[in-house]
């Protein structure tokens, strides 16, 4: 079972719990009702499946009729998506889904103004493991509809030598030379921070250096040092208003926990549009 598997039930039991009591204590079980998902911002639309597996994990008998697809930029006012079923279960569902969605969405919108703001230079925007707990798979998803592309996903599929390995092992150097005897056929990352840390890196035999909070003076003597001999990724303090000056010196990659972090939910809303009951043609 995936992560997203087990927290769509959980985030139900975290909203409807027990039950909906002012839905239930309203609204006819028998009572049929259509709704519609709508944007009220301009917005690049991620987590239209997830919204679809909340409806039904609520009612299998919801009808979700998405309109839109992710990835797709779409306007304040637009209707992204039609669903119709009994009218206790779509605004049982209705919270937890547009959480969902106005999160995901918040990231690929972040994750597009990003990627455009280096549009043209080559370099690619990852992203990190800032991501919020148990929806790491989801946000890396609303990453990849926005332009981005997925560092790695976790612990366990990709090496990266950080600060504080290198401080507990001793020197930039002898962190690599550990993981070259421990995983001698994989790609070695190490974050560096000054250029005497990429000299030991580049010695040792690193296939990817990231260049951390470094100054862009001393970015582009980083690059010129390692020219040829290794891929670049710069990170540490990128934001909209510098990341196009950075991608200008041209690294490989540049890597923000922006994108996941600090993106700004999106507004989005359901309503019902029209209530009838079975016998209704």
């Amino acid at each position: 079972m995936s992560c997203t598997d087990r927290i769509i039930p959980c985030a139900l039991d975290e909203d409807i719990g027990t039950g909906d009591i002012t839905t239930d204590g309203i609204i006819d079980d028998a009572l049929l009702a259509s709704a519609a998902i709508i944007m009220k911002e301009n917005a690049v639309v991620s987590g239209m499946e997830v919204v679809r597996r909340v409806f039904l994990t609520v009612d299998p008998a919801i009808q979700f009729e998405p309109l839109v697809r992710d990835g797709q930029a779409v306007q304040k006012g637009e209707v992204i998506a039609n669903l119709t079923g009994k009218a206790r279960s779509l605004l049982k569902g209705e919270r937890c889904a547009l959480n969902f969605l106005m999160r995901l969405s918040g990231i690929a919108t972040l994750t597009r103004a990003f990627t455009l703001a280096i549009e043209g230079t080559g370099v690619v925007l990852l992203d990190t493991r800032k991501t919020t707990p148990g929806l790491r798979a989801l946000e890396k998803h609303a990453v990849r509809t926005g332009g981005g592309k997925n560092h790695r996903f976790g612990l366990f599929d990709g090496v990266l030598i950080k600060d504080n390995h290198i401080k507990a092992s001793g020197s930039v150097g002898e962190a690599v030379k550990r993981m070259k005897h421990v995983v001698p056929y994989h790609t070695i990352e190490v974050e560096v921070r000054t250029l005497g840390e990429l000299n030991e890196a580049m010695l040792a035999g690193a296939d990817i250096v990231m260049l951390d909070n470094m100054p862009v003076e001393t970015m582009k003597q980083a690059l010129e040092l390692v020219k040829g001999k290794a891929l670049t990724e710069v990170s540490g303090n990128v934001t909209l208003e510098n990341i196009r000056d950075i991608a200008r010196i041209r690294p490989d990659f540049i890597s923000t926990g922006a994108i996941t972090h600090s993106a700004r939910a999106i507004d989005i809303s359901m309503k019902l549009t029209t209530i009838y009951t079975k016998e209704t043609p």
